[in-house]
């Protein structure tokens, strides 16, 4: 199994503060873009206005219309925060993932996970199931993310060790799979309207998000960094191999699984709200370390705020380009993140060529 691409020097504090500054303006002004950009134009300085006094600011008559202040904290607010809330927890599930499989190609759309939360997700939908009432829609997209997760890792490691091929063909294999069995799902279903609703879903997609819909992605994100990164030195064991770790006194087995039911829980409530979106969680982790090395404990909060950037960034195009259609945002995301994960899979041949003739 290749280990995880590191750099030889590991940036300095002062240079891991600059990238997290760095990165944290650009979220910032990806947040106000957001606002302002779309088929009605909100100047930024009126944006700044209206989410201050939605916020309590006490500031003369205000320059803009009520229906402006409807369009920016109404419609695109929500939308923006959920792009920012989902890029960062795709990029965070990633990067984990790729520490706990020691494989660089590792993310929840590459491997099925997405693709049984996705599916999870829409039986709750068909079926009409509500048994966990507000919340029954992220269970069952959490579940369907878990079961496929385990079954990727099981396939992959069936016969023993797994190698960076067999896991990626278990993941395309199980999410080709799982894939058609939601296609099945929709098409012997007649819902009219509500179907091709759930099919332009499956594409990815930040419309559907409200003020009361938004809490618990954002909860989502919070817990899982949290906890990832209390558990970071244990993230930096496991990429030394699964015997350094063991040596070193970390319970290998248990620590994945426990790590397994975390990411799908991030990952489940994130397909929940916007839809499987593919390839922030393979580009993310890859870019930051090339400025903030791969310790985990740097990696993971600027991989965070570059999934928040990127994907609002993804959002305001799907908005604008083909304007007024909609692109789904996750045929984006997938246009970008191709290239990328062919160009991993080509340094990473080029790279066990070079180790098998030295």
């Amino acid at each position: 199994m290749r280990r995880l691409p590191q750099d030889a020097k590991r940036p300095g504090p002062g240079a891991l503060a600059i990238t997290l500054v760095i990165l944290a303006v650009l979220l910032l002004a990806s947040l106000t873009a957001g606002l302002a950009i779309g088929s009605v134009h909100v100047p930024p300085g009126q944006v700044w206005g209206i989410v201050a006094q939605a916020l309590g600011a006490d500031l003369p008559e205000p320059a803009w219309s009520r229906a402006r202040e409807t369009i920016v904290l109404d419609v695109r607010a929500p939308r923006v925060l959920l792009g920012a809330v989902t890029g960062a927890g795709l990029a965070v599930v990633g990067t984990a993932l790729q520490a706990l499989i020691r494989n660089p190609l590792a993310e929840p759309y590459l491997l099925g996970v997405s693709s049984g939360a996705s599916l999870g997700a829409v039986t709750v939908i068909v079926f009409g199931v509500t048994l966990f009432g507000p919340v029954s829609l992220s269970v069952a997209a959490f579940a369907g993310a878990l079961g496929a997760l385990l079954l990727v890792y099981a396939t992959a490691r069936t016969g023993g060790r797994i190698t960076s091929v067999r896991l990626v063909l278990s993941g395309v294999a199980i999410a080709a799979v799982l894939t058609a069995l939601l296609d099945l799902l929709l098409l012997t279903t007649d819902r009219g309207n509500e179907t091709r609703a759930v099919l332009a879903w499956t594409l990815g997609g930040l419309g559907g998000v409200n003020w009361g819909t938004l809490w618990l992605p954002s909860t989502a994100l919070l817990l899982g960094v949290a906890v990832l990164l209390a558990h970071a030195r244990n993230l930096n064991l496991l990429l030394a191999g699964e015997e350094a770790a063991t040596t070193m006194g970390l319970d290998v087995a248990r620590f994945r699984a426990r790590m397994f039911v975390l990411l799908s829980l991030v990952t489940g409530v994130l397909v929940a709200a916007a839809g499987p979106i593919g390839f922030v969680g393979l580009m993310m982790p890859h870019i930051v370390r090339l400025f903030v090395g791969g310790d985990h404990r740097r990696v993971l909060p600027t991989a965070a705020l570059g999934g928040g950037v990127f994907l609002v960034w993804a959002d305001i195009a799907a908005r604008t380009v083909a304007a007024p259609m909609e692109i789904p945002v996750g045929v984006l995301t997938a246009l970008c993140g191709g290239p990328f994960f062919l160009w991993l899979m080509r340094r990473d041949a080029r790279r066990s060529t070079g180790e098998g003739t030295a």
